[in-house]
């Protein structure tokens, strides 16, 4: 199995420093900043580079649990929040709420919602982040 890489590069203090972050596929290349991470300034920050980890991770995973369970999904669609928050002095992700709609021929509601929470529970992503709370909430459309 392949290992991945990024880079993040981070100048000056923490406050008024600046950085940037890049993937070694050179997919993505992206500005944070104090501001980006624990305000509403422009660029990018980890959690949010987490979240669409996290997102795309179940989405293929909710997809692989169906197809070997004999459903092809036509769509799957997941959106990730990862909150942080402060905690004891410091900061935290303290929760992670995944939401996802799937569109999948020939399924009832109840096969999907267990293949759903297979698919949390077996995510690469999730196990790496099984420290967290991770809530979902899959929709059957």
């Amino acid at each position: 199995m392949p290992t991945r890489k990024a880079e993040a590069i981070w100048e000056g203090g923490l406050k008024d420093g600046r950085g940037t972050m890049k993937m070694e596929s050179g997919a993505y290349e992206g500005k944070y900043s104090f501001g980006s991470r624990f305000e509403q300034d422009p660029g990018t920050n980890p959690e949010e580079l987490i979240a669409a980890a996290h997102a795309g991770c179940f989405s293929m995973a909710l997809s692989g649990a169906l197809g070997r369970s004999g459903f092809t999904p036509e769509r799957v669609q997941t959106t990730a929040k990862v909150h942080l928050g402060k905690v004891d002095g410091g900061f935290a992700i303290t929760r992670i709420d995944l939401a996802t709609e799937a569109s999948v021929p020939g399924i009832d509601e109840a096969a999907f919602q267990e293949h759903a929470e297979g698919a949390k529970k077996g995510c690469p992503v999730s196990k790496a982040l099984a420290g967290v709370e991770i809530h979902l909430e899959a929709k059957l459309v």
